[in-house]
């Protein structure tokens, strides 16, 4: 079997399925004649998978069987074939406790099948939030040949006359309805308006930055990343990446090729300039975990302490991501961080990253600005230390009160999400606005899943009283659409053993994001005294997913993968012939 004659071409990974003239050979071939494909829509084309996570539970990805269309256009228009396939799919929205749990058992899923069956490149699709970082951990750990979609942004909603986003704008919209100042039925009327069409948040929560973070790491197209699900331009961008991917096919550039140390600061550097989520944090040292790249927290914080706003999209900022679309999309971004990038950078349409780069800058300043009048200064993320987070904290300024950035207050402890939520609303509830709210054993053990629940609720008295903002500590997320004054993925994670299980109610604590500092005033022999005191709890969790998810998964500061998961696989080429052969014996 020869392909057609590429630049670059090298034999094909399909061909260890179908080329043979014996039992194997035949019993492959026919698995795909079964398909009603004769042999010639096959013998010697690049087979390329068309990795679907579809799903009717994902409004996110609702739209991904007509996306997947395209896709299947441009591998046929380039000489391939196409294969569909579906994985497990993450909705953040409906999935309990967290779709966190669920990111590695997703990834699983993406990297067996694509090692397992005869793709020579393969077609992701993923649209809700970690649905695309389990998707290139699982193509990072089978390193075969890859490219990305993502599902783009939701229509922008409009209540009352004003576009508003998912997220960002219903926490602002609750503590109104909280506080008495919106009614229920306003509060309704809010709801009917708030979801008009499939594709992910349109403000830049974490399905943007990471759709985002994509095209920064160069895992696809320029410009893939910010054009509107429900625009044509998505769909023919989709095309192009089918396309794409049966070059990718002969010319057999890996993600290996692409996630680089360098490509992980150019991903870290967008990520900051655009305001985007702290969930990106997470989820940028898991692929690179994967990846073999030696990526560690306080990366974060140096990229950030160069790095201002340059993007005006909420929640740091003002717009949407729709009008970062018409202001050029990532692209325009990436041209104005020209100097903090690594230019010489590959990418996957066999370009460096300066050779991707627009002509012109962006055509409105009002949403991308300059590095030199940006809209907020460098520092937009802080990694916190101290005997409190002793492995990190991390804080996204840009979201947060300048104010309350270096603060001092007594701690206010919730033991636990129910406990939260039976006394925050509490009127004896003993707190002030100076007060920091901690809350305990909402981390990756300790939930599980590290669920999006570090924005705490402001105490109902006290938002009446209009207060705005409070420090919060936890080891938990939250939402990339969420603003405020928020410390999160303290590590160690209180159920863990972390210092974090140590706070009582009234300890001082202090906070200097700016100075990279998170303390707890009580002296090392004191929290010696109260770790001594305090039992070593068991896991709840005896069998199935859940049980293996507490005992292997690591802390925040590492992304949050399994232990068994990180670093490189085998060469995809070098799987033993019993992974192709062995069931044959049972036909």
């Amino acid at each position: 079997m020869t392909g057609p004659e590429t630049s670059g071409s090298r034999p094909l990974r399909s061909s260890r399925w179908f080329a043979g003239h014996d039992v194997p050979g035949f019993a492959h071939r026919t698995a795909l004649r079964a398909l009603g494909l004769s042999r010639q829509a096959f013998d010697g084309r690049p087979i390329i998978g068309i990795c679907n996570s579809w799903s009717e539970a994902v409004s996110c990805n609702m739209h991904f069987r007509s996306l997947a269309d395209s896709v299947r256009r441009g591998v046929l228009q380039a000489g391939g074939l196409p294969i569909e396939f579906p994985t497990m799919s993450l909705g953040e929205q409906l999935m309990k406790p967290t779709a966190m749990l669920f990111r590695n058992l997703m990834s699983m899923d993406v990297e067996e099948s694509i090692r397992a069956y005869p793709f020579d490149a393969v077609v992701l699709l993923g649209g809700c939030d970690k649905t695309v970082p389990a998707q290139l951990m699982g193509a990072a750990s089978a390193d075969v040949p890859a490219i990305m979609v993502t599902g783009g942004p939701a229509t922008p909603a409009v209540f009352r006359g004003r576009q508003i986003g998912v997220g960002t704008d219903l926490w602002k919209y609750t503590d109104d309805v909280r506080a008495g100042r919106m009614s229920l039925e306003d509060y309704d009327e809010l709801e009917a308006a708030a979801g008009p069409s499939v594709g992910h948040c349109p403000e830049m929560g974490t399905a943007s930055t990471l759709a985002a973070i994509v095209e920064g790491l160069g895992m696809t197209l320029p410009g893939a990343a910010a054009a509107p699900a429900v625009d044509a331009r998505r769909y023919q961008t989709a095309e192009a990446c089918g396309a794409r991917a049966v070059e990718l096919a002969w010319q057999g550039i890996r993600p290996s090729d692409i996630l680089t140390a360098e490509a992980f600061d150019n991903a870290i550097t967008l990520m900051l300039a655009a305001g985007g989520s702290s969930n990106a944090v997470i989820h940028l040292l898991a692929i690179a975990g994967r990846a073999g790249v030696d990526l560690r927290l306080d990366r974060f914080h140096e990229l950030a302490a160069r790095t201002p706003l340059v993007v005006n999209v909420r929640p740091a900022g003002e717009h949407l991501v729709e009008q970062l679309f018409h202001a050029g999309g990532i692209p325009s971004v990436l041209k104005e961080l020209a100097p903090l990038l690594h230019l010489d950078a590959l990418t996957i349409n066999g370009k460096t990253v300066g050779e991707n780069l627009p002509a012109r800058p962006a055509p409105d300043r009002g949403v991308v600005a300059s590095l030199d009048a940006p809209f907020q200064p460098a520092g937009g993320l802080a990694v916190v230390r101290g005997n409190l987070a002793p492995d990190g904290a991390v804080i996204k300024c840009s979201a947060a009160s300048e104010e309350l950035l270096r603060h001092r207050g007594r701690a206010v402890v919730f033991a636990d999400m129910a406990d939260l939520a039976a006394r925050i609303d509490d009127p004896d509830l003993d707190v002030d606005a100076d007060s920091v709210l901690v809350l305990t054993n909402a981390g990756p053990k300790g939930a599980p899943g590290m669920p999006e629940w570090g924005q705490l609720p402001i105490p109902q008295k006290l938002l009446r009283a209009g207060v705005t903002d409070m420090v919060r500590i936890s080891d938990a997320r939250m939402s990339g659409t969420a603003f405020g004054t928020v410390v999160l993925h303290v590590s160690p994670e209180a159920a863990a053993g972390g210092p974090l299980s140590l706070v009582r109610d009234g300890d001082w604590i202090q906070l200097d994001a700016r100075a990279g500092r998170l303390h707890l005033e009580v002296d090392e022999a004191g929290l010696a005294a109260r770790r001594a005191a305090k039992p070593v709890a068991a896991s709840r969790f005896r069998r199935g997913y859940q049980s293996l998810y507490v005992d292997h998964v690591l802390q925040a500061d590492e992304g949050c993968d399994f232990d068994f998961l990180r670093g490189r696989s085998a060469d995809p080429g070098s799987e033993p012939d019993g992974m192709l052969t062995g069931w044959i014996g049972g036909w």
